[in-house]
């Protein structure tokens, strides 16, 4: 039963985040792209978040840490911070705030290098 919510938020992740990234490839130039997919995925991620931080409180099924994680990283950090500044969500792990910051670094270094 544990591994059911880890696959299936994983899955949805993966899904969404393909579909926003192949709509934008095909219809916005690369450097729009780039911004369009940071903001979309941040909402996504921002929107997995609060999922999770509802389903803490209801005691439900919630999204593995290892997802949100992989959420930052595909570019969702600015989401991911904002779900922890406004839930408070996360906030007493700090390999959350690591993975926010490194995710943030490398985004943006990578768009200014290239």
């Amino acid at each position: 039963m544990r591994q059911r919510p880890r696959r299936f938020f994983a899955i949805v992740a993966l899904v969404v985040t393909m579909a926003i990234g192949i709509a934008l490839w095909y219809w916005l130039r690369p450097s729009q792209f780039f911004w369009f997919w940071l903001l979309l995925s941040g909402i996504v991620t921002f929107l997995f978040y609060s999922f999770d931080k509802a389903q803490s409180k209801r005691g439900g099924w919630r999204v593995p840490e290892i997802v949100l994680h992989g959420m930052s990283l595909l570019g969702g950090f600015i989401g991911a911070a904002l779900g922890m500044a406004l839930w408070r969500h996360k906030t007493r792990k700090p390999l959350f705030l690591i993975v926010i910051i490194l995710s943030g670094l490398l985004w943006f270094g990578g768009y200014f290098l290239l």
